[in-house]
């Protein structure tokens, strides 16, 4: 059975950085994709970034610049490198992951992250 943790949310101030991670098991990892998204309130689950492999990442227009995507393979683990943290970054972020084409439907609690101002 496939699980997948979400985790390094928290609470900081305008500025500051977060590390959010996402373990995935149960699964091949080397071969899995994995995407990091978010939802803040009254609002649809935003995109931000995917990562097949060192060489291979995608960033939302929103994400570029200030977050980093990247995976240890080792850790069976994905992480999502926030800098610059803005209020409009407050939000549950998710990560899902997609074995060949396909895509898991369903999601993690996600880890909330909050930005004050």
């Amino acid at each position: 059975q496939v699980q997948r943790v979400e985790s390094g949310g928290g609470l900081v101030q305008t500025g500051g950085s977060l590390n959010l991670s996402c373990v995935v098991s149960g699964i091949d990892f080397r071969v899995i994709t994995v995407a990091w998204y978010r939802q803040a309130p009254g609002k649809q689950r935003e995109w931000l970034a995917t990562i097949i492999n060192d060489r291979r990442k995608n960033y939302a227009e929103s994400a570029k610049g200030r977050f980093t995507i990247s995976r240890d393979n080792a850790k069976k683990t994905v992480y999502l490198q926030m800098n610059s943290l803005k209020p409009e970054d407050t939000a549950v972020y998710y990560c899902n992951y997609a074995y060949g084409n396909k895509w898991s439907t369903n999601w993690g609690q996600g880890t909330q992250v909050t930005v004050s101002s």
